[in-house]
């Protein structure tokens, strides 16, 4: 028998990673450069992962360059049904042990994957998501770099912290709140745009010790798949998180409609997380106990600019917002409302600094933009660019190219009609629109940035004036889940601006905070009493 005993220890105080600059002749860039050539120049072949062991089923897909269609990346095979139902039995084999583990032990996976991504994996994920995904060299580092390195070092510090949230006891017994790992399997379904929400939406689950399915997008299987590689490396046992590339609506409604499904951790568009929800509902009989649903869904996020903002502040925060990683973000800002006496001057603003954006190959670091993601996309966003030049006004931009890579210009839209449909849809493309409102009708502007779209995850007021925060922050209280104050609408950090929208938006369970992860645990208490009564009766039962 050991006489060793487990002392209670505590996980290291996170700090936020801080964002390489990769200016000209920083060893940053060298290092990404040659990463990137290196990477461009092979094609992979990406397998489905289950319970450790590789698998080829010759259903195979590409991963391409978005701004260069022509160039294969990766080929990766598809999952097939038996193999879905394979995955769903490894993740359930492995939360045997997995779940047994302690916290700290499990925390050290990631503690671990954090330093690795930290260090000598950095530039591997970023290249991956330059040529995978079309960010730029900036976009890929606050995403595949610095916010994954932030989820996996913040995660298990607010774990850590949940765990301390114990009740109150009084003498002669002891009471305690477990923190158990859902009961059977989550299943995480990851979308092309954040390289770091493909490894926090498994990540999150497994921490807390469930294990995972995971679906990634078919447009992000190259950078997602090196995030499970780097996991793997990391230490993280065989079947915890099983990777299972392939047809989203059969390996869902599979996975859907097993009865020991725990949990979804969602991040994809609105209408397809409604369905999986509809379809959990119909299943509510044959589970063994009601699924988790956690989504960050669709977004049409909203600048409204006071007359007492600064143009120039705002021109540059609209232009950051809508523009970087070409509008695929789902906090990027895709309306604005800005005041009659200002918009000329903001107009002109903007249409300066987007003539000086340069688009193309990612690889080439003067480029502010790359691509937008596909040609679904490309078709999509362009439809959109057309709508705006019959029934609205272009300002700046609305090119649109596809012959080499899905190119779409930045462009900026004016309609004099609050109720147009730019206004109101959600794009996910390098669209801004903006309605020029009435100096003095700014608090009518307001019930209707809050009224004209069902979603509310991201938006911004710009505003010298005190008493003009105070009010659009009231009005728009629902509007948002993530409500910025003369900034732009993007750029959350993990640690610093927990994440999610409400209404079509999601869940609002906030990526990045003790909130998300206390959906991944069953709470059991648990009551010890030192001395029990011996006797059944009461003191006031006793005769006068």
């Amino acid at each position: 028998m050991s006489d060793v005993l487990a002392a209670r220890r505590s996980v290291p105080v996170p700090q936020n990673d801080p964002n390489l600059s990769y200016r000209p002749g920083s060893p940053e860039r060298a290092e990404l450069k040659a990463r990137l050539s290196a990477m461009a120049a092979e094609v992979i072949d990406i397998p489905v992962i289950i319970g450790g062991r590789e698998y080829r089923t010759g259903l195979t897909g590409t991963a391409v360059m978005p701004h260069k269609h022509g160039h294969v990346l990766a080929k990766w095979h598809k999952a097939t049904p038996e193999l879905v139902q394979q995955a769903v039995a490894a993740a359930l084999e492995a939360r045997r042990e997995w779940a047994s583990w302690s916290f700290e032990d499990r925390a050290a996976v990631f503690l671990r994957a954090a330093e690795l991504l930290a260090t000598t994996w950095r530039q591997t994920l970023n290249a991956a998501t330059m040529l995978g995904q079309s960010k730029t060299a900036f976009q890929a580092e606050i995403d595949a770099a610095s916010e994954l390195v932030d989820f996996w070092r913040f995660n298990p510090y607010f774990a850590q912290e949940l765990m301390a949230e114990q009740p109150t006891s009084s003498h002669g017994f002891w009471n305690q709140m477990e923190y158990r790992p859902l009961e059977g399997f989550v299943y995480a379904v990851t979308p092309f745009n954040f390289t770091a929400i493909g490894g926090n939406l498994p990540g999150a689950p497994a921490l807390m010790g469930c294990t995972v399915v995971w679906k990634p997008a078919a447009t992000a299987v190259l950078a997602n798949y090196y995030t499970y590689k780097l996991l793997e490396a990391a230490g993280l046992p065989p079947g915890v998180i099983n990777f299972v590339p392939g047809d989203p609506v059969a390996i869902s409604n599979a996975v859907l409609d097993h009865p020991e499904l725990g949990g979804v951790h969602f991040t994809g568009s609105t209408a397809v997380f409604n369905g999986m929800w509809q379809r959990v509902g119909q299943n509510l009989g044959r589970y063994r106990s009601y699924p988790r649903m956690v989504g960050e869904t669709g977004g049409k996020d909203f600048i409204v600019m006071h007359p007492s903002a600064d143009p120039q502040e705002v021109a540059v925060a609209a232009v950051r917002g809508a523009f970087e990683f070409q509008g695929q973000k789902c906090s990027a800002a895709s309306r604005m409302y800005v005041p009659k006496s200002q918009w000329a001057d903001v107009r002109d603003r903007m249409a300066a600094m987007m003539k000086d954006m340069k688009m193309g190959d990612v690889r080439d670091f003067r480029n502010f933009l790359g691509a937008v993601i596909d040609q679904k996309a490309f078709t999509k966003i362009s439809g959109y660019v057309e709508d705006a030049r019959k029934n609205a006004r272009v300002v700046q931009g609305g090119g649109c190219h596809g012959s080499e890579g899905y190119f779409i210009e930045p462009t900026l839209v004016e309609t004099a009609d609050p109720g147009y449909r730019l206004l109101c849809e959600e794009i996910f493309g390098p669209v801004l629109t903006v309605h020029a409102y009435d100096d003095a009708k700014f608090r009518e502007i307001l019930d209707v940035v809050d009224r004209t779209s069902p979603y509310a995850l991201t938006g911004s007021i710009f505003a010298r004036d005190r008493a003009a925060v105070r009010e659009a922050t009231s009005v728009l209280r629902h509007a948002a889940g993530n409500f910025y104050i003369n900034d732009k609408p993007t750029g959350a950090v993990v640690g610093q601006q927990p994440f999610g929208g409400a209404r079509h938006s999601g869940t609002n369970d906030k990526a990045g905070s003790k909130m998300n992860l206390l959906r991944w645990v069953s709470a059991r208490t648990i009551k010890e009493t030192f001395s029990p009564p011996a006797e059944h009766g009461y003191p006031f039962m006793t005769e006068e």
